[in-house]
């Protein structure tokens, strides 16, 4: 968290915010949210530049500014930005204030201290290794067929690979799995042509459903849970099938939703509408 429809909600919320505004003043609380250069040159080089766009790939956001240079941001677990009043109140764990030419400011609030500011010449120092956009034309079923051919990782641990695709996570692989039919456990090679025919379809009908729906805000506090820059939760934790539900009916044949552990990360599943048998049973 953040996934695709959570960074794509946030690049549309600022959009209107910041296109066109220009940054007066850089503060960075918290010197390791910088990369590749030094705080006080980040600062000094972002000052002074206006944003001239908002954009995303995979799920690093992306700020195109007036010099040519991009202003590149990764929020990592528990990122957030808002755009606020320069007199409102600094919430707790505020790592980075900039000051905007219409009296507001854009504060970067990270909880756990994961996300990453880049300012660069050329986005692809940063973003060049990514798979394609899973929502783009060029992500075809054929495309997903040939990147998955001859892997004998499971499939959900390829998915969370950003150079297999770009901005899956957790969430929407377990859920683009479950209506796929697809045994997250399954080796990514031994998929046929039609399963990756209803993975590329389940992946992007969960994205489309979920960015519709404002992305995913999942238990806790507002300091660690995903908030829109508006302060608004998502809604799709509500159509959630399987992740975050172990234990729980599935919705489809009522068996418990399992949930176990693959690279480290955990995996939720139904062990009968995603069953495989390998010896010859595999779906088709």
């Amino acid at each position: 968290m953040p996934e695709l429809p959570e960074v794509e909600n946030t690049v549309r919320d600022l959009k209107p915010l910041l296109v066109g505004r220009r940054v007066l003043d850089v503060r960075i609380l918290w010197p390791r949210l910088v990369h590749g250069k030094s705080p006080e040159a980040f600062a000094v080089e972002l000052t002074g530049r206006q944003i001239v766009n908002t954009d995303r790939r995979g799920k690093y956001l992306l700020f195109p500014l007036d010099n040519g240079c991009t202003w590149v941001v990764h929020l990592r677990m528990t990122g957030q930005l808002h755009v606020v009043p320069a007199q409102a109140e600094v919430e707790r764990y505020v790592h980075a204030v900039l000051d905007l030419d219409n009296g507001q400011q854009l504060r970067y609030r990270d909880a756990r201290k994961f996300g990453r500011f880049y300012l660069v010449d050329e986005p692809e120092s940063v973003i060049g290794k990514l798979g394609p956009e899973p929502l783009s034309e060029s992500f075809t079923p054929l495309e997903l067929f040939n990147r998955l051919q001859g892997r004998r990782t499971a499939i959900k641990t390829l998915l969370l690979d950003q150079r297999v695709v770009a901005g899956l996570g957790n969430i929407y692989a377990d859920e683009a799995l479950f209506r796929a039919g697809i045994d997250p456990r399954r080796p990514a090679g031994t998929l046929t042509q039609a399963d990756c025919n209803r993975l590329h379809t389940a992946i992007r009908q969960t994205l489309a459903t979920a960015i519709r729906e404002g992305g995913s805000s999942l238990g806790g506090s507002a300091l660690t849970n995903y908030r829109r820059p508006t302060g608004v939760q998502g809604s799709f934790q509500r159509r959630h099938q399987v992740y975050h539900l172990a234990g729980h009916p599935c919705p489809v044949c009522g068996a418990p939703i399992e949930r176990i552990k693959l690279g480290q990360r955990s995996t939720h599943f139904c062990p009968r509408c995603q069953l495989y048998e390998p010896l010859g049973a595999e779906s088709s």
